[in-house]
């Protein structure tokens, strides 16, 4: 008989970085949860780099924290250092990254979660996942002699059981498993079941998930060394400081000043390389221990010697773990060689000449899902209320993992109050991107986001994060007053500011171009805005100012904000007319109950993936690998001739009452 240890409205299965996210919006958003970990000591563990945003990833943090997300919030908290990205670049790609204390990073994301209402942390290891039987739509239909022939799920989830067999009832559950479901640690030719970081790996639960049909993926990652600082030589080595100007990530933070640990970098050279391709045979990647796909945008050096072999040498960067360790980060330096080569290259790189290695660089082997079976709430399409995020779903990075987390957790909590799930646009997020190109294209390697992969990114920059999403994250309750109150003030002030340099108006008289070139500003031949003004390159906001002291000072969020709408306002407006024309296929809704071999014309690799996949519109459906512009328009015309037949049988149906 088994035991019944508790019923929840939400069960999350992993406390890592989506885990801790999923869990937190679920409670917050009312429903009672439980977050199940290993571990109370790995909750919001970073177990790869000690370290937070960065190109694409930062833009990530942006958005959880506008949701109503911690990850932004916990980072500001506990973070070592702060340096925007691409500072030289346009603002699309402006990138904030941060050096994390990692123990305190943990810790008090561990608090936060302890102290949360609503919430429950439990250590335990789930080993099997609980299932009923549920009628089908079309089941249902036929019992009623209805016509319907919809095809949903008939299986939904109930709960899990624990290794002690104690079970946890709930009717939504969230798995955010990262890379600890058959784990297998790799070092040389040394080979051991584990999780990162030498803790337990989750070696049952896959059998759970393949039983319900889930389909699995074997994926690989790994780690550089950890080295002891008190044995590097930063005097060979480049400084890598923190900016100046105090940074945060969060729209809530008033950090003003924290202490900035400085990084450095330092590069492999030919000798690097020599001992490298010498031991090459003694690669678990080349030798066939590794059975996993790695990550392609982060390979071990290993994998750069031979993919690069024109290369005379690779940057490292060296990052401190935290104030109160030793442990210095190689990043650049993932690998999986046997320990003796592991010291040998280290010990040619400039700096590192004497180093202590405190943790020996590894690979590790996990099972993961492939992510086309979720719908784009990432709820699975044959299993009711079961959601799965973050590296489960075959995704690299702590940032990727959280923004699925959020996503995860909301909408578990929506499907509990029989709500709509939140579904963000490519247009909408960097999240709507990421969750889109896993559900849509699926990956056959661990999936990074990376600014390229967004079509509409001088939209989605990071610095508008709050103005895009804060009214999504305060409609579905995680939006508190204080966050709320807050963007408005600031939108108000935007729009003000805005709408007085339109209509601030500028003519070319001697005293108003003496005053302009006084303040290192062009002089005007013709009656102008100031908002035209400012969109010169060489014109900022408070050089405007010193022409113009009637206009009022900003603050320096609220002054980015005007600068670029007005000097970017050309571009955002062409990419605002691409936006329509896609909606307008997303608009086109695909109904699940399609049969896609009765769709005449479609190319036989298009039906393929339509019916795998079962994209829920005409925008979705061409994004699939496989189904060409040639297929959508089939589709499109087909769906036109089903609609018009319906209307026509509608019309018939009025003509016989």
């Amino acid at each position: 008989m088994q035991f019944i240890a508790g019923n929840y409205d939400v069960i999350v299965i992993g406390a890592g970085h989506a885990g801790v996210e999923a869990a937190l919006a679920a409670a917050r958003m009312g429903q009672r949860t439980l977050l199940a970990t290993l571990s109370m000591d790995n909750i919001a563990l970073m177990p790869c780099n000690p370290s937070v945003g960065g190109p694409a990833k930062g833009h990530l943090v942006r958005e959880v924290d506008a949701l109503g997300g911690e990850m932004g919030i916990n980072a500001d908290k506990t973070c070592i250092q702060f340096r925007m990205l691409n500072t030289g670049k346009g603002p699309a790609v402006h990138a904030l990254r941060a050096q994390a204390d990692k123990k305190l990073y943990q810790f008090t994301m561990k608090e936060t979660c302890e102290n949360t209402e609503n919430l429950d942390v439990k250590q335990i290891l789930i080993t099997d996942l609980l299932l009923e039987d549920v009628p089908t739509q079309k089941e249902v239909a036929d019992a009623t002699s209805h016509t319907s022939v919809a095809c949903g799920p008939n299986k939904r989830v109930k709960g899990v059981v624990v290794e002690t067999g104690e079970v946890y009832l709930a009717p939504a559950i969230v798995m955010a498993t990262g890379t600890y479901l058959k784990g297998r640690i790799i070092i040389g030719e040394h080979t051991y079941s584990g999780g990162p970081n030498g803790q337990r790996p989750a070696m049952h639960f896959s059998d759970s998930l393949a039983a319900a049909g889930v389909r699995l993926m074997r994926f690989k990652t790994g780690t550089p060394a950890r080295v002891d600082a008190r044995t590097l030589d930063y005097d060979k080595m480049q400084l890598q400081p923190g900016d100046d100007e105090a940074r945060n990530f969060s729209f809530l933070s008033d950090v003003t000043t924290r202490e900035q640990v400085p990084c450095y970098l330092t590069y492999t050279n030919e000798a690097t390389h020599k001992i490298l391709r010498d031991n090459m045979d003694r690669a678990p990647m080349a030798n066939g221990i590794i059975e996993g796909v790695g990550p392609r945008y982060c390979p071990s050096i290993e994998t750069k010697i031979l993919r690069f072999p024109d290369k005379d040498r690779h940057q490292l960067f060296l990052e401190p773990e935290g104030l109160h360790t030793n442990e210095v980060y190689v990043q650049g330096m993932s690998t999986s060689m046997p320990m003796d080569v592991q010291l040998a290259f280290l010990h040619t790189i400039p700096g590192l000449e004497h180093c202590h290695v405190m943790r020996a660089g590894y690979a590790i082997e996990y099972d993961c899902i492939d992510p086309t079976q979720l719908k784009p709430s990432l709820e699975f399409k044959a299993i009711r209320g079961f959601f799965s995020a973050g590296q489960a779903n075959g995704t690299s990075g702590y940032e990727e993992a959280a923004a699925q987390g959020l996503i995860a957790g909301i909408n578990a909590a929506l499907f509990l109050k029989g709500e709509d799930p939140v579904v963000l646009r490519r247009s909408d997020a960097y999240i709507g991107v990421l969750i889109d190109d896993l559900v849509t294209k699926g990956t056959h390697e661990p999936y990074r986001m990376m600014t390229s992969r967004a079509e509409y990114r001088l939209l989605l920059r990071q610095d508008n994060a709050d103005m895009r999403l804060t009214p999504i994250g305060r409609r579905i309750g995680l939006v508190t007053d204080e966050r709320w109150d807050r963007f408005l003030t600031k939108k108000a002030a935007i729009d003000d500011a805005l709408k007085l340099l339109h209509d601030t108006l500028l003519t070319p008289s001697t005293a108003q171009n003496a005053a302009l070139e006084e303040a290192g500003i062009a002089p005007i031949h013709s009656a102008t805005t100031a908002y035209d003004l400012l969109k010169r390159t060489e014109v900022t906001y408070d050089s405007l100012r010193t022409a113009l002291p009637d206009l009022p000072a900003l603050a320096k969020e609220v002054r980015d904000q005007v600068e670029i709408q007005s000097r970017y306002e050309g571009y955002i407006k062409k990419q605002m007319e691409q936006v329509a024309h896609m909606e307008k296929l997303e608009a086109k809704r695909l109904p699940d109950t399609i049969d896609y071999n009765t769709v005449p014309s479609l190319r036989d690799e298009a039906r393929e993936k339509l019916a795998s996949i079962r994209p829920e519109s005409l925008g979705q459906a061409s994004r699939i690998s496989g189904v060409s512009p040639a297929d959508v328009s089939v589709l499109m015309v087909w769906l036109e001739q089903q609609r018009r037949l319906r209307e026509s049988a509608g019309k018939k149906q009025e003509v016989r009452v």
